[in-house]
């Protein structure tokens, strides 16, 4: 859709000191991000030793734009950035996926290189065909929220034999689920009622109905008011006829892009679409800050669980080393004790003495060895041998069971402990003060200086 970029500028929600300055949402999440991603006291690193998984929060919120063939996706785009980025026509011209996003300098990047910068798109490579229609236009604009914003331009959509290189539908779909908006436009020149639009935005209002706003595009070229209206009750009657998506409370704005070579009458609602993406970016900034503030919590749960059984092994420990060392015991002191019943408790062991020591010598000896000699006078004479290898296994049995029982499960070290602790300390006492300062710097912009007290 032609029109003129140099409509009147827009003041941004997040009043900057200048060109290229930082806005305080901007700073917001690129320091949230920071503490997730920082090489050495990074949430996902301290997460990671504890087995606990967290994904550092996007600097940017991701913006769908779909709709029906030529409804003015692009040339909302080139509006927005206030660039010609998109090519705009009546022909089919975004015939793949393209993300558009703020960066240092221009610059194109193919599929890899998308998908290198965009990591959590990865899954599309299940989409056969999708990687080789995906792009990514870098831009310097900073108009708007632009530098907040990632678009995702995508194919316009019609009926009849058109063919994709791809499972347009699926894509769609799998994309919606991860953007946090989608924008659908609807045109008033024919292509309003696509049946593939209307199948996908029921779809995707399953589960992201939320996320979906609606939008007639194109509104200055619906003729007069009246045919407007009928347009407008025309699209609002067919997507009423989608179970899911006859609701109360539908809107859908009539947007144009301002042109002042040729003025209209026609209400332009266009700036609802910038509030919509200003009020996507705030619950972005407030949804960072609290998911920081409960990934925190989630560190210093895992880590007191950690520490909890730590502890719980070293007890377990020390029982197991109690028992083995009994267990050992016994099963050393019964060969000692078979030892001293063969060398003084039997009759050819007596005869023995008597002739090594002499008789006063041997009966001293006997006197100190008659409990070990009394005991073992209590087995039957013919059943010694086998008392005997029995006590032995019994032995052999008792010192099995006590390196059994004397295996002990690894413990944390003290220095170990020590670093889970520091790290406990700083995400309790570092992190989570960043976070209310930056919660009071995002909230400072709306409110006063008292209200924060």
């Amino acid at each position: 859709m032609p029109g003129n970029r140099g409509g009147k500028p827009r003041e941004a929600a997040n009043p900057v000191g200048g060109e290229g300055a930082e806005s305080v949402s901007e700073r917001v999440l690129r320091e949230a991000h920071s503490l997730y991603v920082h090489p050495g006291h990074g949430l996902v690193s301290i997460g990671g030793r504890l087995g606990v998984t967290l994904l550092p929060p996007r600097r940017k919120v991701t913006v769908m734009v779909m709709g029906n063939h030529s409804a003015g996706k692009s040339s909302f785009i080139n509006w927005y950035v206030e660039e010609h980025i998109q090519r705009t026509g009546v022909a089919i011209e975004t015939q793949g996926f393209t993300f558009i996003t703020s960066g240092r300098k221009r610059e194109s990047l193919t599929g890899n290189a998308t998908l290198h910068l965009y990591p959590h798109f990865q899954a599309l490579q299940s989409f056969k065909g999708v990687p080789e229609y995906l792009s990514t236009e870098i831009c310097t604009s900073k108009q708007k929220q632009f530098p907040l914003v990632t678009f995702l331009d995508t194919p316009g959509l019609v009926d009849g034999d058109m063919k994709y290189p791809f499972d347009v539908e699926g894509a769609l779909i799998w994309f919606g689920q991860l953007c946090d908006l989608i924008l659908v436009f609807f045109d008033p020149m024919g292509q309003a009622l696509c049946k593939r639009t209307l199948n996908i935005v029921e779809k995707l209002n399953e589960g992201h109905g939320d996320k979906l706003h609606f939008y007639l595009s194109k509104a200055d070229e619906a003729g007069a008011e009246g045919d407007r209206q009928r347009v407008l009750m025309q699209i609002v009657q067919e997507l009423c006829k989608r179970p899911g998506l006859n609701k109360c409370g539908f809107d859908m704005p009539t947007i144009y892009i301002p042109n002042s070579s040729k003025p209209s009458r026609c209400v332009n609602q266009i700036e609802e679409i910038c509030r919509s993406i200003e009020k996507t970016i705030s619950q972005t900034v407030q949804h960072t800050l609290n998911a920081l503030e409960r990934d925190c919590h989630l560190i210093d749960e895992a880590t007191q669980r950690l520490l909890e059984e730590d502890s719980e092994t070293r007890s377990s420990n020390f029982r197991a080393r109690f028992r083995g060392t009994l267990l050992g015991l016994a099963g050393c002191l019964l060969p000692i004790f078979l030892l001293l019943t063969l060398l003084f408790g039997t009759a050819v062991a007596r005869q023995l003495w008597t002739l090594l020591l002499g008789e006063e010598q041997s009966q001293a000896l006997e006197l100190y060895m008659r409990p070990v000699a009394s005991i073992w006078s209590l087995v039957p004479e013919e059943q010694t041998l086998t008392v005997f290898f029995g006590l032995l296994c019994l032995s052999v049995l008792l010192l099995f069971l006590a390196s059994c029982t004397f295996r002990t499960k690894p413990t944390l070290s003290k220095k170990q402990k020590r670093q889970l602790e520091d790290r406990r300390d700083y995400v309790l006492d570092v992190v989570l003060e960043k976070k209310r300062q930056l919660y009071e710097d995002y909230l400072r912009q709306s409110i006063g200086e008292q209200d924060l007290s």
